[in-house]
């Protein structure tokens, strides 16, 4: 009996938190969701800045940010984003690809508390 009391509170402890769990979306509000950097230099690294807004009435935590290839990096904020306040995550993308080409690469953004995370694309094209 004693077991099945703590399962139970367990269980309903457990709900309150999937229960409270929001989208990315309904959290943050991103200033675009896809950046075009145009034409950049062939080697030569470059930095965008994506920016965000906290929408929801909690500070919002950016738990990780993963980037799809070894040719980007991303810096993500450290400190909670508070309500209505705003947050950037500083990306960089090394122009090492071939001369002429165009690119698209993605930087996924996973929030603490939130189940599923948000992908935002960026492209261009390497000058020769």
């Amino acid at each position: 009996m004693k077991k099945f009391s703590i399962l139970l509170v367990l269980f309903v402890f457990g709900l309150g938190f999937t229960g409270n769990a929001q989208t990315v979306d309904e959290a943050i509000k991103f200033s675009k969701d896809k950046y075009d950097l145009g034409k950049i230099k062939h080697n030569e690294p470059t930095t965008f800045f994506m920016e965000f807004k906290n929408i929801s009435s909690k500070p919002v935590v950016i738990e990780n940010v993963m980037v799809g290839c070894g040719c980007t990096v991303a810096d993500k904020p450290t400190a909670p984003i508070m309500p209505g306040k705003s947050g950037k995550i500083k990306v960089g993308y090394n122009g090492a690809g071939a001369a002429g080409q165009p690119f698209k690469k993605d930087v996924t953004v996973k929030l603490a508390g939130v189940k599923e995370p948000k992908t935002i694309m960026f492209s261009g094209e390497i000058a020769e």
